[in-house]
């Protein structure tokens, strides 16, 4: 079965959250970098598909995402985005690393699914490019290029 580009996403949320999360991360360093690589994937959406939009999608994701982790469940009536971020990151933070690790690429591949679902493989990967760390070191793609 051949690879598609929406099979490459979670490969470069987990590889994006483990290098911003650093060498040896501890559950607050995961959450940090979850947090961190939400808000880019925020910051590309937004110009496209409005916070609104982005925001939709959070939650469904979160929604989605929580039905194997209730312990991430939050509903609207806690409150906006901002609160719902702190919430997160609270809950991830409380975690085993391991399991801030997982459930933090699960929400995010989740979200990341739902957009294609949206918009379609190509331009998700457009958007969210900058986002993600490289697989190759950037000596490395140089010396490929």
């Amino acid at each position: 079965m051949p690879t598609t580009r929406a099979d490459l996403f979670p490969q470069a949320i987990r590889r994006t959250l483990a290098q911003r999360a650093g060498a040896d991360p501890d559950a607050r360093a995961v959450a940090g970098a979850t947090i961190h690589t939400w808000q880019q994937m925020v910051a590309q959406l937004e110009p496209v598909i409005g916070a609104r939009g982005v925001d939709a999608i959070l939650r469904r994701a979160l929604h989605l995402t929580s039905s194997s982790r209730p312990w991430l469940a939050f509903t609207s009536a806690q409150g906006d985005t901002a609160a719902l971020l702190v919430h997160l990151e609270k809950h991830l933070a409380d975690c085993a690393p391991d399991v801030a690790a997982e459930a933090g690429s699960a929400l995010l591949v989740t979200f990341v699914k739902l957009l294609t679902a949206l918009v379609g493989d190509s331009l998700t990967e457009r958007l969210l490019a900058p986002v993600w760390v490289s697989a190759l070191p950037a000596s490395e793609q140089e010396t490929k290029s």
